[in-house]
């Protein structure tokens, strides 16, 4: 628990040298910096969680929407509460190789996870994107994804700046359920 500068800091065991600071453990968060889960390599067998993710079941997975061409999946690092992403079943890395039909699902799976985000969270904005290739700041360069990621009034604050840490209220397993039960019908 975090507390007001003016109170006496909770005794953190563990810690190592005491000081002044309480520590927010995010040990999941030394899987993602270790590249667990990252491809060996570009193609579609060379571990790219993006194409395994659809055998699992729902809740494994972390799958929230199954289209046709398209899913919509909780990212398992997540920058806020509710990161989604919009992924096509199909193993490509560029938007220009997306078909027609692809282009149109990821669209629209991505109105529905807007739509989705403000039932089930009241999200007051977004930030929707794509990191083409890995200078542009894919994890997965290997495997087209896009980010939708849920913003509210006021949810910036020291916790990413000073401690490099995302707080995040919710387990994903959680969320997936909330997102999944929110998700509007076509």
């Amino acid at each position: 628990m975090l507390h007001c500068m003016t109170s006496e800091p909770e005794q953190q065991l563990g810690v190592g040298t005491q000081d002044a600071f309480q520590r927010l453990w995010t040990p999941h968060r030394m899987a993602y910096i270790q590249g667990e889960n990252k491809p060996t390599g570009p193609g579609s067998g060379d571990g790219c969680p993006f194409c395994s993710i659809p055998a699992k079941s729902d809740e494994d997975g972390l799958v929230v929407r199954r289209g046709e061409q398209v899913y919509a999946v909780l990212n398992l690092y997540p920058y806020t509460g509710g990161h989604l992403m919009t992924v096509p079943y199909r193993h490509v890395a560029d938007y220009t190789e997306l078909t027609a039909g692809e282009t149109a699902e990821l669209g629209e799976l991505t109105k529905q996870a807007m739509t989705a985000l403000r039932t089930a969270s009241g999200a007051h904005g977004f930030n929707i994107g794509m990191n083409q290739g890995s200078v542009a700041g894919a994890g997965i360069a290997a495997h087209l994804h896009q980010h939708i990621v849920p913003r509210w009034g006021g949810d910036t604050n020291f916790m990413p700046v000073v401690g490099h840490t995302r707080v995040l209220p919710q387990l994903l397993a959680d969320t997936r359920k909330m997102l999944s039960e929110a998700w509007p019908t076509s």
